[in-house]
């Protein structure tokens, strides 16, 4: 499977992980900057949380691990919490922002 390939994948299965105050998933609020998979198998998950205080970061992150995990190629996975660049709404996709009526 190429690399792009790859990438589509778990982006696809991080579509599965839903923020639990907003009700949207991870993917189309903008939260996931980047996924790679090395060789050995280790996925990388580089994202942010909506805010630093998220309460709901440890459980997103759990549930990234349970998606990802259940992708043959993924052996190991690790999630990287970055706050910069900041997340900010226009991160969110269309159907994410008509989701919660943000303009």
């Amino acid at each position: 499977m190429t690399q792009d390939l790859m990438k589509e994948s778990m982006m696809g299965a991080l579509e599965n992980v839903i923020d639990p105050e907003l009700g949207i998933d991870i993917v189309n609020l903008g939260l996931v900057y980047d996924v790679e998979l090395s060789e050995e198998g280790t996925s990388k998950v580089t994202m942010t949380l909506t805010s630093m205080g998220c309460p709901m970061g440890p459980q997103i992150v759990e549930n990234i691990k349970q998606e990802l995990i259940e992708l043959p190629e993924v052996k190991e996975v690790d999630v990287n919490i970055i706050w910069n660049p900041p997340w900010s709404k226009d991160n969110m996709s269309r159907y994410a922002k008509i989701a919660l009526g943000v303009r």
